[in-house]
């Protein structure tokens, strides 16, 4: 399965924001969670429905979602 199929987008789930699965858990949840310091493990402990290859989509996700020429400064 590839992973970015795992990432879904559906006006109906929350507001159409990338989730996992057609879950209520969006991508940036997951991101939130390991930038706070969450291990995968953890995240999976809290969050059973979860799966490691939903971490990593979310990963993948992210990686594309940012790959761009043009860099943003947030400061």
């Amino acid at each position: 399965m590839d992973l970015l199929s795992r990432i879904t987008m559906d006006p109906l789930v929350m507001s159409g924001r990338p989730t996992i699965r057609k879950m209520r858990f969006t991508v940036v949840q997951m991101l939130e969670l390991l930038a706070g310091g969450m291990t995968i493990d953890e995240i999976i402990e809290d969050y059973p429905y979860i799966q490691k290859e939903d971490v990593y989509a979310c990963l993948h996700y992210a990686v594309r979602a940012t790959s761009t020429r043009q860099v943003m400064s947030f400061a």
